[in-house]
């Protein structure tokens, strides 16, 4: 790994500072910082001349800032003669802007941002539980993405729950929830039939499956608001459920998600460290934080030596 160099914006910091320590390889140099109109100012203080560049930068909230800061040090990159661009993005913003629902005259965001990315220089991404899988589609070059399913799991066999049951939110979220269940020993599955008259709003109508005396395990690849899940919670608690926990990969929680949290009849939720979490999610007792540091260490090491991805997720 003699040509790789890791950088980062001001997204996720700690994320990549763990994943350097995993790498044995030191961070970067590089100054990210603000013109004082707002304007996004960038330079890399070290030499990239002939170097396999990752840079870690997830696209959360602020998502335009920190897209620009990817866009920019990408240029900057480029510029300087780097061999080869990762963008390490463990949160894709805007994926859920992915289609023309109905023919609306909408943009569909995150095809821009993935034309934005190659304009820019990068070469490939590595990102983490995309929302959907066929937004790969939308990029013109490699995109590998990777889940966090294995460090979720292990989590889940750790707690030693009797009668495990895993949920799926929505009948979209079923083949994910099918693959948990399958490696927690075939657990029994359970559909939650939702309704979303506005965005940002759920309505649960009913459970598709038995749960009552059951742990269930509620499965999702993001959280943003919580509406959609502490109704499930109460929904699957009004049905009998013994515990609710819920794992969802990336905690966007915005706008009224942590007090949701802590009105609802969830007994935890677990999600990592894709998105950094605001000091008012880190004194919610009820949310706990997993790294993926380990697991992206790996998927960047296996990119820089030209080794299978896919690999890490056999059984």
């Amino acid at each position: 790994m003699s040509d790789l160099m890791l950088f980062h914006g001001n997204a996720t910091p700690e994320l990549a500072k763990k994943i350097a320590q995993r790498l044995n390889v030191p961070m970067g140099n590089a100054m990210v910082g603000r013109f004082s109109d707002g304007e996004i100012n960038v330079e890399i203080l070290d030499n990239v001349r002939g170097k396999d560049v990752f840079v870690v930068q997830s696209t959360c909230a602020p998502t335009n800032d920190h897209i620009m800061e990817l866009a920019v040090m990408a240029d900057a990159l480029r510029r300087a003669s780097a061999a080869r661009i990762t963008a390490v993005t463990p949160y894709f913003g805007y994926a859920r802007q992915d289609r023309r629902v109905r023919s609306k005259r909408v943009p569909i965001s995150a095809k821009v941002v993935a034309d934005m990315m190659a304009i820019v220089g990068i070469d490939r991404m590595l990102t983490v539980d995309l929302h959907a899988d066929q937004i790969q589609g939308f990029f013109d070059f490699p995109v590998d993405n990777v889940y966090a399913t294995p460090v979720l799991l292990d989590d889940i066999r750790a707690q030693g729950l009797e009668r495990p049951m895993v949920v799926s939110p929505d009948v979209g979220g079923v083949v994910r929830a099918r693959a948990v269940a399958k490696r927690l020993n075939d657990s029994p599955l359970a559909i939650i039939d939702k309704r979303r008259p506005e965005a940002n709003q759920a309505e649960v109508m009913h459970i598709i499956g038995q749960v009552d005396g059951q742990d269930c395990i509620i499965v999702d690849d993001m959280v943003d608001t919580a509406g959609t899940l502490c109704l499930a919670a109460k929904a699957l608690k009004e049905n009998g459920a013994r515990t609710v926990r819920a794992y969802c990969t990336h905690p966007v929680l915005s706008g009224p998600a942590i007090e949701n949290i802590r009105a609802s009849a969830l007994d935890e939720l677990v999600v990592t460290d894709t998105i950094p979490l605001s000091e008012k999610a880190k004194e919610c007792d009820r949310i706990r934080q997993l790294s993926l540091a380990d697991m992206l260490a790996e998927a960047i090491r296996r990119v820089n030596e030209e080794e299978s991805i896919s690999s890490m997720f056999l059984d």
